[in-house]
């Protein structure tokens, strides 16, 4: 069911949403959350399109917000706020506001996002597009327990990179970083398998991919090893060579769907590693609404070292006392005090 409302305000699209879920037979619908998507008209369709698919998983009210650029000077004068509101079928299993701000109104968009927000509960702002530089101050980034952002999107992607790691704070994440949360498991799994001292490990794939810098600084934070980055043709990440005292772990994807993991003293083993699509990657950052710290500290590691085709290089990992602030998995032996050195999962 899908209702437009025009010149609308947002007691007027909370009426509309309650007469909507009577209208269907759904007066009470079980949401988890409160995502909030900062898009424009061009990237709006998909960005509400994963969101959608991701509701299966986690019910939520999604409040897609859309600023419109007005040309003339007196239409940039005049404040006017427009409003779809979908529900049931056509709203995955929550349901969905569309705002589309005028005038003067964009720039306040937090004061129409704030009353349609759900009550207790969690809130997501989610940019597919054109981050802020600091999320956290973000006038609707403000409003939420979680901040997702794409470098992927931007511009410069490894600019980008620097910029997320200079204005961090609890609760930024990127879907750069999930899209690696295969490998880094993968990789971990490896080390479990052949515990033995990593000396040395090289990353390859696309040269303006930030995923790839971020598991190479992410391998040489928990290391303590130099990480080599190299370039390819892609798709994407492409693989990840590790060497140890006992031998060379590699993990390689040549296709974007079907890697194959080579150990010493072991068959080659094919592994499920496709590229996944946003809203999967949308719903594995759902999952969880508490701060990241191992991305915390993959970014802001050797982010000013990042340059075309050089080398990361690790300084020793800090004893357990220092990684306090790190989940229980993620953390890794200090340098030089213990026999093998593994590589955290998220």
């Amino acid at each position: 069911m899908k209702i437009d409302l025009t010149e609308t305000t947002s007691s007027k699209i909370n009426q509309a949403l309650v007469s909507a879920r009577r209208a269907i037979g759904t007066p009470a619908i079980g949401m988890v959350l409160t995502l909030v998507i900062v898009t424009d008209e061009e990237n709006a369709y998909d960005a509400l399109k994963s969101a959608g698919d991701a509701s299966r998983e986690h019910p939520s009210r999604i409040i897609a917000v859309i600023k419109r650029v007005s040309r003339s000077p007196r239409a940039r004068r005049d404040a006017r706020l427009d409003a779809e509101v979908r529900v049931g079928s056509d709203a995955g299993t929550g349901e969905t506001v569309v705002l589309r701000l005028h005038g003067e109104l964009a720039n306040h968009a937090q004061s129409v996002v704030l009353p349609l927000l759900l009550p207790d509960a969690p809130v997501v702002v989610w940019w597919p597009e054109d981050a802020p530089a600091d999320p956290a101050k973000d006038p609707l980034g403000a409003l939420a327990q979680r901040r997702i952002t794409d470098t992927y999107s931007a511009e410069r992607p490894l600019d980008e990179l620097a910029v997320r790691a200079a204005t961090y704070s609890p609760g930024d994440t990127d879907l750069a970083w999930t899209r690696i949360t295969p490998w880094r498991s993968m990789l971990a799994a490896a080390l479990d398998q052949q515990p033995a001292e990593v000396i040395g490990a090289t990353v390859e794939g696309e040269s303006d991919n930030p995923s790839c810098e971020l598991l190479a600084m992410w391998l040489a934070d928990r290391l303590g090893a130099p990480v080599e980055r190299t370039h390819s043709a892609g798709p994407g990440l492409t693989a990840v060579r590790m060497e140890t005292k006992n031998g060379v772990i590699v993990l390689d994807r040549a296709d974007g769907s079907l890697a194959t993991l080579s150990m010493q003293n072991q068959p080659d083993r094919a592994v499920a590693l496709k590229r996944r699509d946003t809203s999967e990657l949308l719903a594995e950052e759902l999952r969880r609404l508490d701060p990241d710290n191992t991305y915390a500290s993959a970014v802001k590691f050797g982010v000013d070292k990042l340059h075309s085709g050089g080398e990361v290089t690790a300084t020793p990992v800090a004893g357990a006392a220092d990684q306090a602030d790190k989940p229980a998995e993620a953390k890794a032996p200090a340098a030089k005090k213990a026999p093998a050195k593994k590589a955290a999962s998220k």
